[in-house]
């Protein structure tokens, strides 16, 4: 079993910066946990502290039901893989991949076959005899992972590993870790700014900001159910529409109002945003929960506005559409069935079901359902 367990985690340095305040999260056994945040949120520091690269402050921090905060590294059965991968440029593939195990004092005759495992499982088996500046960033990437795969390890810890690749070697190197991790059925830790990653990879995120946790779910969940306008904003691309506006009671049924419009809540809000009727919230819709009226709509409680069409983003697959209506802005994912024009005025449905109520003070989800 290789469970790890962060416990009310603390990291504070000698000039008095806290750069992690009471982390605390569990990565099961086999799941693939990412730390996701913005730069700067912590999330590298706490990794570095399970892989005990870091001093820990306060808090615990147990591997496989051990506790380990004084354990050194090479004694915690973990192995990591680096954003700028660290490979000894003076040594072949082979020897790179082989080196963690002569240091283990490994016999000779078990470790080739270990290797060429590795290799294999990689698809790098042509590339053993090379040297890391002979290797493109992918390649270098699954060399640095192969090192990690032959130590066999409880845990592996990866730190933005696919941040200096193209956009097209990360989608798919993406899926390569991600099948490594169904093959090799072991617990992952994995930390990245990138919401996407975390998003198309994840078990369970882990989403930070200034040293603390905001949330802990399935993607999913955090997706469809954010605890607060930081998560919500963070996940999804592109962002999430935020509309400044208050909750007022018409004619008995509640109505959220902006200076450019007013529409309709969904009695079933009514219990959780109870509190702020008369005030002022911020209202949150997902781009792809903003259709266009005159085509068929996947809205599940459709309302209409006006709103005119500023800017057009052509995807292939659809059309990231800028709209405006008064001083409010907001941006559609619409299905490409007709190129609306910049500068019309397009008749937008809006699926109120899908909407998320903030408090502009707290920033916390009105309408977040707890678990």
């Amino acid at each position: 079993m290789a469970k790890v367990v962060v416990n009310s985690v603390d990291k504070v340095y000698e000039n008095g910066f806290k750069a992690v305040s009471s982390v605390s999260f569990v990565a099961e056994d086999k799941e693939f946990v990412i730390l996701v945040g913005p730069s700067g949120c912590g999330k590298s520091t706490t990794l570095r502290m399970i892989a005990g690269l870091e001093e820990i402050t306060d808090g615990d921090i147990f591997i496989a039901d051990k506790l380990v905060n004084n354990i050194p590294p090479k004694d915690r059965d973990i192995a990591m893989v680096f954003q700028n991968y660290a490979l000894y440029p003076h040594m072949t593939v082979y020897e790179n991949m082989s080196f963690a195990l002569k240091l283990r004092k490994t016999p000779k005759a078990e470790i080739d076959p270990i290797v060429q495992e590795a290799a294999k499982l990689l698809e790098i088996e042509d590339l053993l005899d090379r040297k890391p500046k002979q290797l493109s960033g992918g390649q270098r990437q699954r060399v640095a992972l192969g090192r990690a795969i032959v130590r066999k390890p409880k845990v592996f810890l990866f730190d933005e590993p696919l941040s200096n690749l193209d956009a097209k070697l990360r989608v798919q190197m993406r899926a390569e870790i991600t099948r490594l991790h169904r093959k090799l059925a072991t617990t992952m830790i994995y930390v990245t700014h990138d919401q996407v990653e975390a998003m198309t990879m994840a078990d369970k995120i882990v989403i930070m900001k200034d040293g603390f946790i905001h949330q802990i779910d399935t993607p999913l969940n955090v997706y469809n159910n954010p605890v607060n306008l930081f998560v919500a904003g963070f996940i999804g691309s592109p962002a999430i529409n935020q509309f400044n506006g208050r909750i007022d009671e018409v004619n008995g049924s509640l109505s959220f109002i902006t200076a450019s419009f007013q529409v309709p809540i969904p009695p079933e809000f009514r219990t959780a945003i109870q509190s702020h009727i008369g005030k002022n919230v911020i209202m949150g819709l997902r781009p792809e929960d903003v259709y266009d009226a005159q085509y068929d709509s996947m809205a599940e409680i459709p309302v209409n506005i006006t709103a005119l069409c500023d800017v057009v983003e052509p995807m292939g697959n659809e059309y990231v559409v800028y709209l405006s209506t008064g001083d409010t802005t907001m941006i559609a994912r619409l299905d490409p069935k007709k190129l609306p024009q910049v500068e019309q005025d397009l008749l937008i449905s809006l699926d109120m079901k899908k909407v998320h109520f903030f408090d502009p003070e707290t920033q916390d989800c009105l309408t977040h359902k707890k678990k």
